[in-house]
């Protein structure tokens, strides 16, 4: 049996092996999301990345690596890297109460546009319409519109990764973050599960993710590609 600690490791190998196996592709023993999704890889072998990552660039335009400690190996004929970006991983270690003052509603189909939407202005790039599928997406309204909102993202049979934390520039400052962060935790929680997040070194709101109970623990690479 695979231990929670070797789960961590790898932790979007064992989401496509596990609960989010329905989103899976694999070329040549590396693992994939079906781009629709989320455009995240995972390996074990890094000689087998260069076959495997040519054959997923034909789905997608650009695509990651997500690994601890290995490098990825790729055709830099059909492929190049376009950034690699020095992350960390944290786990709950014990959710410390956090006063909530606002209404969190659990959102639904029919608020994917504003996700996709609030996401893209905060933070553009990579999240897919379709990633609403990950897991569950709570949110924090205001003057009738959404706000602020934290996500599911990557999960296993023993953890869940919390994502998709972004508030709206113009509601910034009043705490909707980390009372969306606790409420996922404990949700997270109430399904035996770890919460989990990722972020990268250095990043402000690790201080507020360590004073919700969160702890360092490892290094968590995230290798961004771009087919030529």
């Amino acid at each position: 049996m695979v231990t929670l600690e070797e789960k961590l490791k790898n932790p979007v190998w064992y989401s496509l092996q596990e609960t989010h196996k329905k989103f899976r592709i694999e070329f040549d023993g590396a693992y994939f999301y079906k781009p629709e999704i989320n455009n995240f890889g995972a390996f074990f072998d890094e000689t087998k990345t260069a076959d495997a990552s040519k054959k997923y660039a034909d789905k997608t335009e650009n695509f990651f690596f997500v690994s601890e400690n290995q490098t990825p190996i790729i055709d830099s004929e059909k492929i190049t890297l376009s950034k690699k970006i020095n992350g960390c991983q944290m786990v709950l270690d014990n959710l410390i109460d956090v006063n909530i003052t606002e209404e969190i509603v659990l959102l639904t189909d029919k608020n994917i546009e504003e996700v996709y939407n609030l996401i893209w202005l905060v933070m553009p790039g990579f999240y897919q319409k379709k990633g609403f599928k990950m897991g569950n997406f709570y949110g924090i309204y205001k003057d009738n519109k959404l706000v602020a909102i934290s996500g599911q993202r990557m999960q296993t049979d023993h953890f869940i990764e919390i994502s998709s934390v972004v508030t709206h520039p113009d509601y910034t400052k009043r705490g909707f973050a980390k009372q969306l962060i606790y409420h996922t935790s404990k949700e997270i929680l109430k399904e035996n599960k770890l919460p989990i997040l990722h972020t990268n070194k250095g990043n402000p709101a690790i201080g507020i993710y360590e004073k919700l109970g969160y702890k360092l623990t490892r290094d968590m690479n995230w290798w961004l590609y771009t087919k030529k």
